[in-house]
């Protein structure tokens, strides 16, 4: 049975790329991690390489199309003569990605949107889906940016992690009220937990982050408003905990989404998390496996950093920050919505995360 190759996203703030050529021709061998076609947005071009040995049977666009993230791009099979399925595309577990026409881009751009917010009512996202969105929920258009520099000097495009950057930290200036704090805790208990947790299910990697990510999707179970947001001046509670964990895949920032945490178990949530880290890796997310978090997890241990303040993710109100323990003591912070959260709720929500669980909560 052949295996689909699906579009990578190639910038955080794209759902769909452009196909602009085919490096290899159908029927050929390739390893894996050969380019086999090469795909844009409108600040950035990438090779998509082949994620397995076989060959490449077809591709399911024409160069010049524009397609959507997570849409399937070519097949591979085993063998040069193997079938390819029927059907030429595979939708993505998000129905809202039709392509957005220009009016509508500009109308998404100029609210602070990204097109998978809103649901398209035909093929494409037209401007009038983006006008009845925005009156529904009362938006007001985003924050404009200061468009002149205090000194002299050059323009220079920004790269596409700097992009989405811009899109997140403009989001704390026009939206949030972040404020932050952090508690000093023993990390020797949860170094033990983690330890043994390793042994009883044969991990190749420490999971000890994976499991403070998982601490904390719990505690958002037994208090629903570390997941929620203020949206169109209300009070916003999500259905369910969708936790963003933040990546560092080469030079990019990145986050992956496990979606539904608070339905998993701790081995599940660590094997989820470790495959959407690969795929980080590999650039490979697909469209939900890095967008829609509720809830967020950050780490500088590896650096190692004793103290950091990271920035909200949009839409949440807290995210974790993780820190390498010094000689004497450790500190686990959090940024917060203050519109959300004060201060006891967030750190009853640092004691539990610092916390390991007991037999019965595992």
């Amino acid at each position: 049975m052949p295996d689909p190759l699906y579009t990578p996203r190639v910038n955080n703030n794209d759902d769909s790329v452009r196909l602009t050529g085919f490096l290899v021709q159908p029927g050929a061998s390739v390893k894996q991690g050969d380019p086999v076609a090469d795909v844009e947005t409108d600040k950035a071009s990438f090779s998509v390489e082949a994620d397995r040995d076989g060959y490449l049977l077809a591709f399911c666009f024409q160069v010049g199309e524009t397609i959507a993230v997570g849409s399937v791009l070519a097949w591979i099979g085993s063998s040069a003569d193997e079938a390819v399925p029927s059907a030429t595309s595979v939708t993505t577990a998000d129905t809202r990605t039709g392509t957005p026409t220009l009016k509508a881009a500009m109308l998404l751009s100029q609210y602070g949107l990204a097109a998978r917010h809103v649901p398209p009512s035909g093929e494409r996202l037209s401007a009038g889906d983006v006008e009845r969105f925005i009156e529904k929920r009362g938006l007001a258009p985003a924050a404009a940016l200061p468009h002149s520099a205090p000194e002299p000097g050059q323009k220079r495009e920004l790269s596409p992690p700097a992009r989405g950057m811009l899109r997140t930290v403009s989001w704390h200036k026009s939206d949030a009220v972040p404020g932050y704090l952090e508690i000093s805790w023993d990390p020797k208990p949860w170094a033990d937990y983690s330890a043994a947790f390793q042994k009883d299910n044969r991990l190749l990697m420490n999971p000890l982050l994976s499991l403070l990510a998982w601490r904390l999707a719990r505690a958002a179970v037994d208090y629903p408003i570390l997941h929620s947001t203020v949206f169109a001046d209300q009070a916003w509670q999500y259905d369910h905990v969708n936790l963003g964990f933040t990546v560092q895949a080469g030079a990019n920032l990145m986050v992956v989404v496990v979606r539904e945490a608070e339905k998993l178990d701790q081995a599940v949530f660590v094997s989820k998390l470790a495959g959407l880290q690969r795929a980080a890796m590999k650039n490979t997310l697909k469209p939900e496996e890095s967008s829609g978090a509720t809830i967020g997890f950050s780490s500088m241990a590896r650096w190692p950093v004793t103290r950091h303040v990271p920035v909200l993710l949009p839409n949440t109100a807290i995210m974790i920050a993780h820190t390498a323990p010094s000689a004497e003591s450790a500190c686990m912070g959090a940024t917060y919505d203050h519109r959300v959260l004060n201060g006891e709720d967030v750190v009853n929500a640092l004691r539990i995360i610092t916390t390991p669980p007991a037999g019965d909560e595992a």
